[in-house]
This record gives structure tokens, C-alpha cells and sequence, in this order.
């Protein structure tokens, strides 16, 4: 039998909401305030909680607030029950993290239907087991959204992903743009650059197939601080702002997933900060080669990117990267025909005291 917390102040309410849910055959408990209610979800953590708003004490999104910070509480499905109808309401209870919410007058059906979807679907969310790692070159994200879809209900990752295309050259966004939404890199490659007063360009990140990008701006809530645009014809997947904080957050497994994904790029950028900070001219192109001859192709294992560019992510002049690579190039290290570099010696580039 699952248990049912019932937090609201009117005694009328509470007694007839009360006798309604244990028809139903639930196990209710009832709780006249949120302070209460609070005391007795730590006591005895139910397996749902219908929580009014406008109460005294501790009202319904300081309760929902406390929920959310405690780790026993946070997966305990919520329903906000008020009388409150506006906009602005609802969006404050669920950027809180309320599952549902139900206006009074509401019908038995509809009180007993919101009850039963919500447990329904955390019953789904335990019984999910997120893979490890999914292989987001091949169909790792067409892989991740679908098991996501076992446990979050967003209406747009249940249609198809629709592919958008962005010839090279083309901004994505500029800095200063208000994010919308998170980007996943399908074909192609994307550079992030920030610009100095005087028009040098120093790039951010590099993001190839199988990467995301775009995500920081939409987390921390703040206009993109550099801008992206297309090294490439470049085929992009877009997951709307909304869709993303939801499915992150929708349960502990998607989040880890997702911060596992996304804490290597921030280790590349802490890497490639401490290389320009203290390593020499040589090992930081060397390193560069290194780490572009990773996310080269396997079949070519071929480096397409143009002296600038190149320049741009190490952060010297083109000049000296020219003169570096002819150096490489002479040692044996590298291989270069026209525009493109291939890494011959690896290992040497790596071991290189420079």
C-alpha cells in the first residue's frame, strides 16, 4: 500500500482529500502545516506528497525547498494543491522541482489521475538503469535520449531529431546572444572564439562529432561569453534550454551521465590554459597535433584546420606556428600537403623535452 503525505492547512480540505485518497486505498497521512510535514516526510519518507501553497508557518515552496535539498527527500514525487492559477505559480513551482500541480475545486478523477502518474513514473525512474557510456560518434545520442525517454516526459525528444545544417563559416551564435538551447554536433566541427579589443581571435574549444557545446551559457543562465561558428559544413541537433534542465535533472543517473560527458571538455580547457601559461613554443603546437590527431578520424587520421585557426587555439602568431611546423616537419615528426597535417611519430611529439 503507498503512503500518501497530505500537507494543508484547511481542516475541511484535508478531511475530505483525506477520505477521497484512502478510498482509493492509499495509506494517508496528514500534516496541518508545512513544518509538520516536513517533520513527518523525515520520519517517515512517503511515497508521494500533496502539498498546499498558501499556509502558515513553512507555506508549500519552502516545504518543496527543504525536499529538494534533502537527499532522502528529493525523489519523493510532489504535487503542488492550491488555488493560486497564475503564470507565474506554476513556473516557480516547477523551477523548484514540483511534479505536478492540482487547482482547487479539482475532481476526484483528476486528483486520483495526478496521483497515479506521478508513481507510476518514479516507478519507472527505479527501475532504469542508465549505461555507463554511450558512443556519441555512432548513435550514442539517439541511444541516451531514448533511455532518457523511459523516465522524463518531454513531448520534443519524443519526435525525431531534427538535423540542422550550417555551411562553413556560418555563426552558430555570437557572444553577447541569449542561449536557447544546447547543441550536439552530428557531422562537421564547430570552433568557440572570444575576440580581444583588437580583433585577434583566440579559440575557446573545439567541438567535433559526437560533442555538445553550448551547455555552460544555459547552466550558469548568462549570455554566451564567446561565439561558434562552423569550421566546416557542420550538421547540428539542437535540445531546447527547457528539454535539457529537465532532462539533467530528472533523475540522479541522467546527471551523472551527463556530468561525465561534459567535465572532460572542462579538463581540456584547464589543460590547454596551463600549456599557455608555462610550456615552451614546441610543446604546446606539439601538443595541439597531439590532441587534434585524437579527434582526427580514424580512417585518415588527417588534421584539416588552417594555420590561423591552428595559431588562434595555441594562442601564438602564425608566423611562428608555420616555422614550428617546418621544424616538425623536418624532424620526421609530421607529414604536411597543403593545408592538412599528418602525425607520423606520436609518441616522439609526446615524450619531446621541449
Amino acid at each position: 500500500m503507498k503512503t500518501i503525505l497530505l500537507i494543508e492547512d484547511n481542516l475541511d480540505i484535508r478531511e475530505n482529500t483525506c477520505e477521497i485518497l484512502e478510498l482509493a486505498g492509499y495509506k494517508v497521512m496528514e500534516a496541518e502545516n508545512g513544518k509538520v510535514g516536513v517533520a513527518k516526510a523525515m520520519e517517515t519518507h512517503p511515497d508521494l506528497v500533496i502539498c498546499d501553497i498558501m499556509m502558515p508557518v513553512l507555506d508549500g515552496y519552502g516545504v518543496l525547498h527543504i525536499f529538494s535539498r534533502n537527499p532522502d527527500l528529493a525523489r519523493i514525487p510532489f504535487i503542488f494543491l492550491t488555488a493560486k492559477t497564475e503564470r507565474t505559480d506554476f513556473r516557480k513551482g516547477m523551477e523548484l522541482g514540483a511534479d505536478d500541480f492540482l487547482t482547487k475545486p479539482f475532481e476526484e478523477s483528476e486528483l486520483l489521475k495526478a496521483i497515479e502518474g506521478r508513481l507510476s513514473r518514479f516507478e519507472q525512474l527505479d527501475q532504469v538503469r542508465i549505461r555507463a557510456d554511450y558512443d556519441l560518434n555512432s548513435n550514442g545520442l539517439q541511444e541516451f535520449l531514448d533511455d532518457v525517454q523511459l523516465t522524463v516526459e518531454l513531448e520534443s525528444l519524443s519526435v525525431d531529431r531534427k538535423s540542422h545544417f550550417f555551411p562553413k563559416k556560418q555563426y552558430i551564435y555570437t557572444e553577447g546572444d541569449r542561449p536557447s538551447r544546447v547543441y550536439f554536433v552530428r557531422k562537421g566541427t564547430v570552433k568557440t572564439i572570444k575576440m580581444n579589443p583588437e580583433g585577434k581571435e583566440f579559440i575557446t574549444g573545439l567541438y567535433g562529432p559526437g560533442t555538445f557545446f553550448g551547455y555552460l551559457s544555459v547552466l550558469e543562465k548568462m549570455d554566451y561569453a564567446d561565439s561558434a561558428v562552423c569550421l566546416e559544413d557542420t550538421e547540428l541537433i539542437y535540445i531546447p534550454q527547457t528539454d535539457f534542465e529537465q532532462l539533467l535533472w530528472a533523475n540522479k543517473q541522467i546527471s551523472h551521465q551527463f556530468i561525465r560527458m561534459l567535465a572532460g571538455r572542462v579538463i581540456e580547457r584547464e589543460q590547454q590554459l596551463l600549456t599557455m601559461a608555462y610550456s615552451s613554443l614546441r610543446r604546446r603546437v606539439a601538443n595541439m597535433l597531439l590532441q587534434l590527431n585524437e579527434q582526427a578520424s580514424e580512417e585518415t587520421k588527417v588534421i584539416r584546420f588552417s594555420r590561423d585557426d591552428l595559431a588562434s587555439m595555441i594562442g601564438i602568431a602564425t608566423e611562428s606556428l608555420i616555422r614550428t611546423l617546418s621544424e616538425f616537419k623536418q624532424d620526421g615528426l609530421i607529414e604536411i600537403s597543403g593545408s592538412s597535417i599528418r602525425v607520423l611519430q606520436a609518441e616522439k611529439l609526446r615524450r619531446a623535452n621541449w
